[in-house]
């Protein structure tokens, strides 16, 4: 496969460096940079003593506020609109937001493996917000804003990779968007594990997980064979993903190529897959350590965990 059709931004060279260090400085507000985790912080970090079913709706909102990114993203990519037109709900607890995305942002796929892959993953993301809002009945949280394109923008400066990023605009951009999210979906539902309580629960977190990684293995194996750039940009944003980790420990992320060798599935040295805390989670999906809210929740999470 060749990526001859398709360009990636070009690399924004030496400011690629000051434009990280800001975009890893940015709170998001004065008051929210200062919290973590409010409340559900001292549960979390004693799962343990806080081990009551009590804390299931807690982890299954959480779990929920990115199974809504992930739909609204494959459902953009994959059909051109979200949601809501296909009948599913959005309304809830907390603050319900829109969608901030391109007009027209179905992808022009222009083979017929790309486009069917883009529409089962986003079949199977749209699954997962139906079955996380019907467990958790009326105690679910509404979708929060969502931010689809200028939070790519922000995200692709902080990698390295030019100043602006548009993941509709070919199906080359739609995996490397695609990348940033599936990671972090597998090591948040790794990290979930030991704080649900419900067997039944447990069960169907472990089964949405191991769609997640199914996912994250196919676009990490899609994005070796396209080549060199898609390499490079896969791993770019590993990096900063591994910057946003608490603590900056890179071990809770890997490229798809190690010391030059193809590096398909991230593990530790048990080959058991990372986890990541829900603040490690938060990290990333905000944009900037210890924040409230910010790049793809510019308002923040709904729930208890945000």
């Amino acid at each position: 496969m060749s990526t001859s059709n398709h360009s990636l931004p070009e690399s924004a060279g030496s400011a690629a460096s000051v434009d990280r260090r800001a975009f890893l400085r940015r709170s998001g507000g004065v008051a929210g940079a200062a919290a973590i985790l409010a409340s559900g912080a001292s549960l979390l970090a004693r799962p343990a003593q806080a081990a009551t079913t009590d804390l299931d709706p807690t982890v299954l909102n959480f779990a929920l506020n990115l199974e809504y990114l992930e739909a609204e993203y494959y459902l953009h990519a994959a059909y051109g609109r979200g949601l809501e037109s296909f009948g599913v709900g959005v309304n809830g607890c907390g603050t319900l937001g829109g969608v901030i995305v391109k007009q027209n942002s179905q992808v022009p796929f222009t083979g017929k493996y790309f486009r069917q892959l883009a529409e089962e993953i986003a079949n199977d993301e749209l699954n997962h917000v139906k079955f996380l809002r019907a467990a958790l009945g009326n105690l679910a949280v509404a979708r929060p804003e969502i931010d689809l394109q200028q939070s790519f923008n922000t995200a692709a400066k902080a990698a390295g990779l030019g100043n602006s990023f548009d993941p509709f605009a070919n199906e080359v951009n739609f995996l490397v968007g695609a990348f940033i999210f599936e990671d972090v979906g597998v090591t948040a539902y790794k990290g979930a594990s030991p704080l649900i309580t419900s067997k039944a629960y447990l069960e169907a977190a472990a089964g949405i997980l191991a769609v997640e990684a199914y996912h994250a293995g196919i676009i990490r194996d899609d994005l070796y064979e396209l080549g060199e750039g898609t390499r490079t940009a896969a791993n770019k944003i590993s990096a900063l993903r591994d910057a946003l980790t608490e603590g900056g420990n890179p071990s809770k992320d890997q490229g798809i190529e190690v010391n030059g060798r193809l590096n398909l599935v991230p593990t530790d040295a048990n080959s058991i897959a990372f986890s990541r805390t829900p603040r490690e989670v938060l990290n990333v999906v905000y944009g900037a350590v210890n924040a409230s809210s910010g790049l793809f929740f510019p308002k923040g999470l709904n729930g208890a965990l945000h």
